[in-house]
């Protein structure tokens, strides 16, 4: 088997920190997550993982890995709800990295975008190469050209999964509105948390995996701010992260308890649905 080789502190490194964590959480928390994608996709790479598995060994790390496994359930969710309705539509993971949701989303007639930078792409075509219903996009999110690519006829569902940080406020109010002018009636979830959660993810986890150039810019203290963003949301709502979509609370040891009841009262992580007019 040819094996993709991930060079250190370098865009592509970013990209296995999710896909590494939701192996772990698969390892460690079998009877909650199951991701054998994970572990095939990181057996794939040439890479050593030996300090990163030794960090998410450790209660934070683990905890962290349980986030990433989260997140990625309660966007299933959602787009599988979507789906209920709409079983043609498009599922468009926005700034997907190595992330593979839509392929656990298949139902055998959904159209799949996935759309990242460039650079992101060309690893995501090596190792997650599209399939006959699903599109790999090379496009920057600002650029909005990505969204004459989404055949979204038969209805659209978007989700993003820890991008929407990177955005500065203004850049996020342009990009949600113009989406949903061109998408009536489409849905899109996201992830998010408030300035506390934001100066956090900068020291701890942004600093670790040695980005210096970017910061967390996107945050949300409370979900009725986005209201005012555009005529065109017909509705938003939010969820707690870690228990809105199944509560793993009891499945968890105390110190995960804490962190969760951190993570809801302190930081306010959140999924953000937004259904447009």
């Amino acid at each position: 088997m040819t094996m993709y080789h991930i060079e250190k502190n370098t865009v592509q490194e970013t990209l296995i920190i999710p896909l590494y964590g939701r192996k772990v959480c698969s390892e460690h928390f079998p009877d909650l997550f199951k991701d054998p994608e994970a572990e095939s996709i990181c057996s794939m790479l040439d890479y050593d993982f030996e300090e990163k598995g030794k960090k998410m060994e450790s209660a934070a790390g683990l905890f962290g890995a349980l986030e990433v496994a989260q997140r990625q359930y309660d966007l299933a969710w959602e787009v599988k709800d979507y789906l209920k309705k709409n079983p043609e539509a498009a599922v468009v993971n926005l700034g997907c990295g190595l992330d593979d949701t839509i392929r656990k989303c298949d139902n055998g007639k959904c159209k799949g975008y996935n759309i990242d930078m460039p650079d992101v792409i060309a690893v995501r075509n090596e190792l997650l190469p599209e399939s006959d219903r699903e599109r790999n996009i090379a496009c920057n999110l600002n650029d909005e050209d990505w969204m004459n690519a989404i055949d979204a006829k038969d209805g659209a569902v978007f989700f993003a999964a820890g991008v929407f940080y990177y955005f500065r406020t203004e850049d996020m109010k342009v990009l949600l509105h113009k989406m949903a002018m061109r998408f009536p009636k489409a849905v899109i979830v996201f992830d998010s948390c408030n300035r506390r959660g934001a100066k956090m993810m900068t020291k701890t986890w942004l600093k670790e995996a040695g980005i210096a150039d970017v910061g967390a810019f996107f945050t949300l203290e409370d979900k009725d701010e986005l209201k005012t963003w555009s005529d065109n949301f017909a509705s938003v709502s939010a969820k707690s992260y870690m228990r809105g979509y199944r509560d793993i609370y009891k499945d968890v040891s105390f110190f995960h308890k804490l962190m969760i009841k951190f993570c809801d009262s302190y930081v306010k992580m959140q999924i953000i649905k937004i259904t447009f007019r």
